[in-house]
C-alpha cells in the first residue's frame, strides 16, 4: 500500500516572533524522496523543523497520516565535536522512541542497530568514539541513528554537504533504500545532483513557495 502524501496548506512559521515561512502550500509525495531547494535563508531548515514537530505553525496546517515520530538528521557540524559517546551508543539512541530512555535494549533492538550500522557501512566503527570520526563518518552515524528509529518520515538537513565521495554515496544509497521501503524522505540540499535524484522537488525563496514538481523542471526554472 502506497504511503499517504503529506499536505502542507497555508503554512506560516518562524522563531521568536520572526516570520520565516509565509503561506506555503505544498505536497510531499508519500514513500518517495522530496528535495527542498533554494538559497540560504529561504526557509528550508524551518520547514524541516515544522515537519519534525520542533516548532509549531503560526498559521496553516500539515496533514500527515503517519503516527510514528519523525526522524530528523541534523548537519553533522551541529554535533559537539567532543561528545564522549561511541558510534554504537549513538545509533542505539534511535531506539529510544520505542524503548524510552531508561529501559534496556532488547534483542530486537540490537538487531535493528546492527542492521543500521551495516547499511551505512560503519559496523567496523561501532566501538569508536564519535569525536574521533571524520565529518563524513559522523554524518553516516547520524543517519544510522535516524534509521534505527524506524519512522515513516525521515527528515534530513543538507545530509551530504562537505562529505567525501564514499560517505556521499553511502548516504545517498541509504536515502533511496529507505524510500524504496515506503519511508517518506524529505531533505534540504544545495547539491543539484542530489536534487535531480529525488522524486519530487520543492523550491523555496524568501520563505515562500516558488515551484514544486519534477526535479528537472523545477531546477531548470530555478536558474
Amino acid at each position: 500500500m502506497r504511503t499517504a502524501d503529506i499536505e502542507i496548506t497555508g503554512l506560516s512559521a518562524g522563531y521568536a516572533g520572526t516570520p520565516v515561512l509565509h503561506e506555503v502550500s505544498a505536497t510531499v509525495p508519500g514513500g518517495g524522496v522530496t528535495a527542498l531547494v533554494g538559497p540560504n535563508g529561504s526557509g528550508k531548515s524551518t520547514l524541516l523543523a515544522v515537519l519534525a514537530g520542533i516548532i509549531g505553525p503560526a498559521r496553516g496546517t500539515i496533514t500527515r497520516a503517519g503516527v510514528r515520530r519523525p526522524a530528523l538528521v541534523v548537519q553533522q557540524q551541529a554535533i559537539p565535536p567532543t561528545l564522549p559517546i561511541t558510534v554504537a551508543e549513538t545509533v542505539a539512541m534511535g531506539r529510544w522512541a520505542h524503548r524510552g530512555l531508561w529501559r534496556r535494549l532488547t534483542r530486537s533492538d540490537r538487531t535493528v542497530i546492527a542492521q543500521c550500522l551495516d547499511r551505512l557501512d560503519i559496523a567496523d566503527l561501532a566501538a569508536r568514539r564519535l569525536d574521533t570520526l571524520s565529518g563524513g563518518q559522523r554524518q553516516r552515524v547520524l543517519l544510522a541513528r535516524a534509521l534505527a528509529q524506524e519512522s515513516d518520515l525521515l527528515l534530513l538537513d543538507e545530509p551530504t554537504t562537505g562529505l567525501d565521495s564514499a560517505s556521499h554515496a553511502a548516504v545517498g544509497a541509504a536515502i533511496r533504500d529507505a524510500a524504496a521501503a515506503g519511508v517518506t524522505v524529505v531533505h534540504a540540499t544545495h547539491d543539484r545532483d542530489d536534487a535531480r535524484c529525488a522524486d519530487h522537488c520543492v523550491l523555496l525563496r524568501g520563505g515562500r513557495l516558488v515551484d514544486q514538481g519534477a526535479p528537472e523542471r523545477v531546477l531548470a526554472a530555478a536558474r
